[in-house]
């Protein structure tokens, strides 16, 4: 009796060494490259969109379309920061170079998107304002899954989900464009 629960917890182990083990590094090297894929088409876009001065469209669709391609489900996540110059806004520290400080508003995703899908299809950037865009995957890939079943025990199951993230300061007034 004692062998036969020996065997069966040595091919119970084998199956686990041999199969589960080699499927989770292969998964988790598909979400590192879906990570630096994720990294690498974020930084491309802001950078392209705070260099020309405003988010286009076409730019937009081909982000989309770069990070679809990747094959997980994402969510963008966009927000601008607006520099609102505001020249006359007297502060305790003025001095004669200064004037007033520049305060910052933000604009985020929908009224972004509803201006870039709308009738002049792009969204202005002013020269100052700050770009930033994220991206990250909504559903659990198979090497979370993976690791989340083996290490629930220890509660290390839930290490990070894949995500790209850039921001950048617009170079260029696309208000005039």
């Amino acid at each position: 009796m004692n062998d036969t629960f020996a065997t069966i917890l040595a091919i119970g182990i084998s199956a686990v060494i041999l199969f589960i083990f080699p499927l989770m590094a292969i998964a988790d090297r598909n979400d590192d490259i879906a990570t630096q894929t994720y990294q690498q088409k974020t930084v491309e876009f802001v950078d392209k969109e705070r260099n020309q001065g405003s988010i286009t469209q076409d730019d937009l669709e081909a982000y989309k379309t770069s990070i679809a391609a990747v094959g997980y489900p994402y969510k963008i996540e966009s927000e601008v920061k607006r520099i609102d110059e505001n020249m006359g806004k007297k502060t305790e520290w003025t001095t004669s170079t200064v004037i007033g400080e520049n305060v910052y508003y933000s604009i985020y995703t929908d009224t972004i998107e509803n201006e870039v899908y709308g009738s002049s299809g792009r969204f202005p950037l002013k020269e100052g304002d700050i770009l930033s865009v994220s991206a990250v995957n909504t559903k659990k890939t198979l090497a979370q899954n993976i690791r989340g079943s083996l290490f629930a025990i220890t509660g290390q199951g839930d290490a990070g989900r894949i995500r790209g993230a850039a921001a950048g300061v617009a170079t260029n007034n696309g208000s005039n464009i």
